[in-house]
């Protein structure tokens, strides 16, 4: 499989990249990857790039974002941060990616058993991980439970509802932070998307 190019990015739609990142996910789920020469891609890639996604994911690493979804050498940009949430940099980093460099879909990607959410949900502190905890607090909040619940990392339902909460959160902060990617959603140029990842099978499903 080749790697993507200006005129091949051209001809996708918004769409049509979802696409191509949930059927990857399904090669990957199958062990029936593209075949793909990497070296080639490299060099293909040498004077430009044409990435056709951003994704941003925990740096869990159990969670390679361009293996789950069985993609090559300049097909995403993967920006990588515990707990998946955003700040002016990863924003800025969304950006360059889409509206610079051409990406259709951003897709924020959160997992299951995420160790940033376990953090967030004990109120976790340790040096400079306090204050990135304290970015994923609005999504243990959020989470509503009946009184009594236990709502520590020992609790794995609820370590997961949060989890595709803070998921849902930042997909609805990337427009309202940035008026450069609204604009290109409004125009019909890209979507944003939340997916979560089950560390247990491999498989993504995209968050309502």
């Amino acid at each position: 499989m080749h790697t993507q190019t200006k005129e091949t990015q051209a001809q996708l739609t918004p769409e049509a990249a979802l696409r191509i990142l949930l059927e990857g996910n399904k090669r990957f789920l199958s062990q029936s990857p593209a075949e793909r020469h990497f070296i080639e891609q490299v060099n293909a890639t040498a004077e430009g790039q044409y990435p056709f996604a951003c994704v941003l994911s925990c740096i869990d690493s159990r969670v390679p974002a361009e293996l789950v979804f069985d993609q090559g050498v300049g097909d995403l940009f993967s920006i990588r941060i515990a707990g998946n949430f955003i700040n002016d940099d990863i924003l800025g980093s969304l950006e360059f990616g889409c509206k610079l460099a051409g990406s259709m879909v951003i897709m924020v990607l959160g997992h299951t058993s995420c160790g940033g959410v376990k953090g967030a949900c004990d109120n976790a502190e340790l040096g400079h991980l306090t204050q990135m905890l304290d970015k994923i607090k609005p999504a243990v909040d959020a989470v509503k439970t009946e009184p009594g619940t236990d709502r520590s990392s020992k609790n794995k339902e609820f370590v997961d509802r949060v989890a595709e909460e803070n998921v849902r959160l930042n997909v609805k902060a990337i427009p309202e932070r940035s008026s450069v990617l609204k604009g290109l959603v409004d125009e019909g140029k890209l979507i944003i998307v939340g997916a979560m990842y089950d560390v247990s099978s491999g498989k993504v499903t995209l968050v309502d």
